[in-house]
């Protein structure tokens, strides 16, 4: 954890927390495997709608937009874009219907500073996030040179 005293303001506490968990996820990829990388996004996406909701209660609208966008921009070009729809069967084809839902609850929460639909989001992704962390991820096996 980063020592608060370290920041001369509130904002510059914001600003270089910001840049810590910016730097702690860049060092962390090149060593994800594709399951790690699905957390990593689904945890980028909760961090997105908890700025938005806290932006959004501060009147900072700006900052909400911008969070929400990256929320929406999780949920659709990199949780919905990994899905195998071809292979998957119903689940991928479920979990894409879920991702469509909450991308478009998204938009509507920015468009009317929509507090509960942000809540919503979240909710719905929550049990999500907790299947995906309980799989045990295959092994990787090392590829000869």
């Amino acid at each position: 954890m980063l020592p608060t005293s370290a920041f001369a303001s509130p904002t510059g506490a914001r600003s270089g927390l910001a840049t810590y968990a910016r730097l702690e996820v860049e060092t962390q990829l090149p060593e994800a495997n594709p399951h790690r990388l699905i957390l990593m996004l689904m945890d980028g996406f909760f961090d997105a709608v908890a700025r938005a909701r806290g932006a959004l209660k501060e009147g900072q609208i700006p900052a909400k937009c911008e969070a929400i966008c990256k929320a929406s921009r999780i949920v659709d070009e990199g949780l919905r874009c990994s899905l195998d729809l071809k292979n998957g069967g119903k689940l991928a084809s479920d979990l894409d219907s879920l991702y469509l839902y909450i991308t478009q609850k998204l938009t509507l929460a920015n468009a009317r500073n929509d507090d509960a639909a942000l809540v919503e989001c979240a909710d719905l992704m929550r049990p999500i996030r907790e299947a995906w962390a309980a799989i045990t991820p295959p092994p990787v096996t090392d590829r000869p040179s």
